[in-house]
């Protein structure tokens, strides 16, 4: 297959989430089909509701300024397939990714002619079967796994990671992982499992969560880090990223700027540190390189401001508690006037959401994104105008259309936010960067 056509073959398996098949029996005898390319680096997995991603670009970060030969597998990409699999800082080339693709493709219909299969691998198994696959090409010696979904049934956690973090725990995806704080946190620390070698877990934690994480870890033997950094916040820039020093019981990590905006990136920041303080029994990590690393972290989609006239913030909050992290961030760092384009997934918390969101903008644009699981705009109209006058809300057809309008309505020195759904970022932000040369800062 070429690049294309992986793609379509990989689509074809319908989408990841609707068509998740939670379990790591078709994943294991997949990967024993390719050789077990797991077994060939070390890895680290971060499961977690909020945070996990950005805690694994900033530790992705640290070890390249560490000339650690690194993997990052990260979910869902923005705009190419390819951006879920990078490898010392570059994305996966795309007739790489291909080759492996096939690979990992032959391998599962053999797998279903000789019956050791009853269906081939969904999406999510076989895209991290292909990153796998990648890694050990490419000879990292790491590998940094972001967990898909929950933990105990998802495909990353087939790596049997030596070293583990669980970032904050809060309510999502519910009809996958429970309803309550200690069913979600049941779900996600059973990535710790016999034989880790270190677990670092986020302190802003809900207590019954926490209590769940600690029983886990005494069941299998191995004591917690739980982020005993102590954090000061020395000075704030204008545009939200935070100079904090961090101090752990190894170290003192003086006035390090967070690369990424927003308060709670503090906490993602104390984790990474501390999983790459970990990392030190088996590469030669620096304290320069924690605190460069850090500093230079990028990660597209999360509170990542494009300027321009009107600039941009695009930030994925999916849920109430990355509704939160963006509203504390509009209230504190935005003077300006602000125009929202919202789409979501039906499937989310939209009541919460809208109640945090909505309330603090000037204009509202509602669109579908281009998604099965998208939500309805009318239904989301009607939570919006418990917060604002019906003038102040409009629907669109579709995300491009809502870009024009809200070009439309916003003037050059406001600010159109940009949120609901990482896949609605997806589909503006190319278009957005492309609008006139705007700098991503």
């Amino acid at each position: 297959m070429n690049f294309s056509q992986a793609v379509e073959y990989l689509l074809s398996l319908g989408h990841e989430t609707l068509t998740m098949k939670l379990g790591l029996r078709s994943t294991e005898i997949l990967l024993e089909a390719l050789g077990n390319p797991e077994r060939c680096y070390r890895s680290v997995q971060i499961a977690g509701t909020n945070g996990k991603g950005s805690t694994a670009v900033m530790l992705d970060s640290i070890c390249r300024e560490a000339h650690i030969n690194v993997g990052l597998y990260t979910s869902p990409h923005l705009v190419s397939i390819t951006q879920r699999i990078n490898i010392n800082g570059r994305n996966i080339e795309p007739d790489v990714f291909a080759k492996h693709a096939t690979a990992v493709r032959n391998a599962a219909e053999s797998l279903v002619a000789k019956g050791r299969l009853d269906t081939v691998p969904t999406f999510f198994e076989q895209v991290t079967a292909i990153a796998f696959l990648a890694f050990k090409e490419a000879g990292v010696d790491l590998a940094i796994l972001e967990t898909g979904l929950g933990g105990r049934l998802d495909s990353t956690t087939t790596a049997k990671a030596a070293i583990v973090a669980i970032t904050q725990i809060a309510f999502d995806h519910q009809e996958y992982l429970g309803d309550t704080l200690a069913e979600i946190a049941a779900e996600k620390a059973a990535i710790i499992h016999p034989g880790v070698k270190a677990i670092v877990v986020s302190n802003d934690q809900p207590p019954e969560a926490l209590d769940i994480i600690r029983a886990r870890c005494e069941t299998i033997g191995v004591y917690p880090q739980i982020n005993d950094s102590r954090v000061e916040v020395s000075e704030v820039s204008d545009d939200g990223r935070f100079c904090v020093t961090f101090t752990t019981p190894n170290a003192i990590y003086e006035r390090v700027w967070l690369g990424l905006r927003g308060r709670h990136q503090i906490n993602n920041g104390a984790v990474a540190i501390q999983l790459a303080e970990s990392l030190r029994r088996w590469f030669d990590v620096s304290l320069r390189a924690i605190c460069d690393g850090i500093a230079s972290a990028k990660h597209a989609g999360r509170l990542e401001l494009v300027r321009g006239r009107p600039s941009f913030l695009l930030d994925g909050a999916h849920n109430p508690a990355g509704a939160a992290s963006l509203r504390e961030h509009l209230e504190r760092f935005v003077s300006l006037p602000i125009t929202m384009i919202f789409g979501a997934m039906r499937d989310k918390q939209l009541e919460a959401i809208s109640e945090l969101l909505f309330p603090v903008v000037n204009e509202l644009i509602l669109t579908p994104v281009n998604n099965q699981r998208t939500a309805d705009v009318l239904m989301v109209q009607k939570l919006a105008n418990r917060h604002l006058a019906s003038a102040k809300i409009k629907l669109a057809d579709s995300s491009g259309e809502a870009l024009t309008m809200a070009l439309e309505k916003t003037p050059p020195t406001a600010l159109i936010c940009v949120t609901g759904s990482l896949y609605l970022l997806g589909e503006l932000r190319p278009q957005i960067i492309r609008l006139h040369d705007l700098e991503v800062a």
